[in-house]
């Protein structure tokens, strides 16, 4: 059948128009596919070409409240092997072993996997002197990235505080892992191209992210401070041979935390070679014990403050024990301190006045100041593990335990909340939170990132009790059971602890937790220390004799390092038999050698120089010293 010329023209322009339509529906998709689609395929195409080769960030750095580096990075490049690269993985794998002290066979493993790029292992972190060897083999196809370590330069030195950063320079504990998202930055690489048969595109560019530094921690933390409380503990540790020592050193105004140390301790570099109870303890924070009489202070500012008790005017009379529901509970002292004031049974840190004072405040009131100044819950300091203590639910405070709560015996608490509790009752009488991390500070410009302040909880007592306490505090270290804390030049105030340790249920024979805790200057607290022995060998196991001369070392120390001027306005320190005469150094600059020939000083002197006349003399005139101390004098001739 013919078809018409009619119809064969409308088939025609049908075609032509489909075709068209057709052109037209290609050409937009290759313009979509060009203009809107290309770069997102030229991207998707080269990382299917690209290999990376990270570049790990700078991890944070962590100084103390000066600038002083306690936790710091040190370079260690990395081996990175790609696959296809490798020409002759048989010789390859050999110099790579010999180099990197692994085994032939592992490292032909490992450059023969199939994957894009493989890290050794034995490669992680060298020297730069292996990194040197390495690149000097001319392998094609290994690659030595940039990478880094932690590096703690004082080794042991603040290490339950600092923690540890594991391989990977992440923060495993302590610090390190609890600010772990500001200190870890971000990753960076070098990208470069390889076609499908992994050889590298010459041609292609690489491309450099570079990685952005983790954030620097600024701490509370003074390294003077620190340093003196770490030899004070190392020297106690080699004398008393304890179970553990405990210490920590606040300012007492806004809870900045200014050293903390224990033993056993550890050096953060080597933290696989200690045993996982060593390192996971931070004892300042984590332990829980019976503080003993350090806890008295709770009871007094809480009998000061609801006016139970006139420290000077009201006596008391120790028998030696105290009949308290049918349990008799005794006083240290065998035979009892006899009739006294309470300033006096302060001092003596008498039991059956303690219990006397519960006993007037009744269990609710007693109870009330407990929990108000910290005790039963967290401090809430900026470091993971803290324990929050055990105290008795009130609805099971009888009389017996009211009295025994009373001087510190039946409770359990933390450390830092003595610490903090302590600092609250001595600085007028607010309790603030410990903290340790001060300022987060980008390293790049400097720039403070995050401030802390201090933060105030709340008002426990008022300035006029807290006034009282620092009396009495200060009268327990000048002529009460803390002599042994006593600093020349310094007010120090206060308090003995002698804690008696349980186990199943049943107290330990000779076996305690002794303890110390002192503030100065006592008309104006700057610093509070805290410091507890536990099971000290070799010695009466006494607050007052083994933990109140730790105290004053650091304290003594401490102060003059904070710049603390001494002074001349103590309590004068009431002499036992045990206790050398305490001598004024005179000023003896300007005597001949004869002048002191007939000077009657029971000092010995250490002279130096050539001359007739002093010129110079250490220590200082007004500086008190024990009998047979030695001062230096230096002699020249004055014209």
């Amino acid at each position: 059948m013919r078809v018409s010329n009619v119809t064969v023209r409308k088939r025609l322009t049908v075609a032509l128009f489909v075709g068209i339509l057709v052109f037209f529906i290609i050409d937009l998709r290759l313009g979509y596919v060009q203009f809107f689609l290309g770069n997102m395929l030229t991207d998707g195409a080269k990382e299917l070409w690209s290999r990376d080769i990270p570049f790990e960030p700078e991890r944070g750095e962590i100084v103390d409240r000066n600038g002083v580096p306690l936790a710091t990075n040190v370079s260690a490049p990395t081996v990175y092997v790609v696959p296809r690269q490798i020409k002759d993985p048989a010789d390859a794998s050999e110099k790579l072993a010999a180099v990197l002290n692994m085994s032939k066979e592992k490292a032909y493993q490992l450059i023969t996997k199939r994957a894009s790029s493989v890290k050794i292992p034995e490669g992680r972190k060298i020297s730069h002197e292996k990194a040197k060897e390495i690149r000097s083999l001319e392998i094609e196809g290994v690659y030595i990235g940039e990478d880094s370590k932690r590096h703690y330069p004082f080794g042991n030195y603040l290490s339950h505080v600092l923690g540890f950063a594991g391989i990977d320079n992440q923060g495993l504990m302590g610090l390190e892992l609890y600010y772990e998202e500001e200190l870890k930055g971000k990753e960076g690489s070098v990208k470069f191209y390889a076609n499908a048969k992994g050889e590298r595109m010459n041609d292609m560019a690489d491309d450099y992210k570079p990685p952005v530094d983790g954030m620097d921690l600024k701490l509370t933390i003074d390294s003077k401070i620190q340093t003196i409380v770490e030899r004070e503990l190392d020297i106690a540790q080699a004398e008393y041979n304890p179970d553990g020592i405990i210490a920590i050193a606040m300012n007492p105004n806004n809870g900045e935390i200014l050293a903390m140390s224990s033993r056993p301790d550890f050096d953060p570099a080597n933290f696989r070679n200690v045993p996982p109870e060593i390192y996971n303890r931070n004892l300042p924070i984590w332990s829980t014990y019976e503080p003993g009489s350090t806890f008295k202070i709770i009871t007094l500012a809480a009998a000061l403050e609801e006016g139970k008790v006139d420290l000077e005017k009201d006596h008391f009379h120790d028998p030696g024990f105290v009949e308290v529901g049918g349990a008799r509970l005794r006083c240290w002292k065998k035979g009892g301190h006899g009739s006294q004031t309470y300033l006096e049974v302060v001092q003596n840190s008498c039991n059956p006045g303690f219990v006397e004072l519960g006993e007037r405040l009744g269990k609710e009131a007693l109870f009330k100041y407990i929990r108000d100044f910290g005790f039963g819950e967290k401090t809430g300091i900026d470091l993971q593990g803290e324990g929050k203590g055990i105290l008795f639910n009130l609805d099971r405070v009888g009389p017996v335990e009211q009295a025994t709560t009373a001087f510190g015996q039946g409770v359990s608490v933390t450390p830092i909340q003595q610490v903090a509790a302590i600092s609250a009752a001595v600085n007028g009488g607010t309790l603030y939170t410990p903290y340790i991390a001060k300022e987060l500070i980008n390293p790049a410009n400097g720039e403070i990132l995050m401030k802390k302040s201090p933060e105030a909880k709340r008002k426990v007592i008022s300035k006029e009790t807290s006034d009282e306490i620092r009396l009495a505090l200060e009268s327990v270290v000048a002529k009460g059971s803390g002599k042994k804390a006593f600093v020349d030049g310094y007010r120090v105030g206060g308090k003995t602890g002698t804690a008696q340790k349980a186990q199943n249920g049943r107290y330990l024979e000779n076996n305690h937790i002794v303890s110390f805790i002192g503030f100065a200057p006592a008309d104006d607290p700057q610093l509070v220390v805290y410091v507890a022995v536990d099971n000290p060998k070799g010695t009466v196991q006494f607050g007052g004799v083994v933990a109140a001369p730790i105290v004053g070392e650091i304290m003594g120390d401490s102060l003059r390092a904070m710049g603390v001027k001494p002074r001349k306005d103590q309590i004068e320190k009431e002499l036992t038999w045990m206790d050398s005469p305490m001598i004024e150094v005179p000023d003896m600059v300007g005597l001949t050698k004869k002048d002191l020939g007939e000077l009657y000083l029971n000092l010995k002197i250490d002279a130096s120089g050539t001359g007739n006349t002093v010129v110079k003399q250490t220590p200082q005139p007004g500086i008190k010293l024990k009998e047979g101390s030695t001062i230096r004098l230096y002699f020249d001739d004055k014209e």
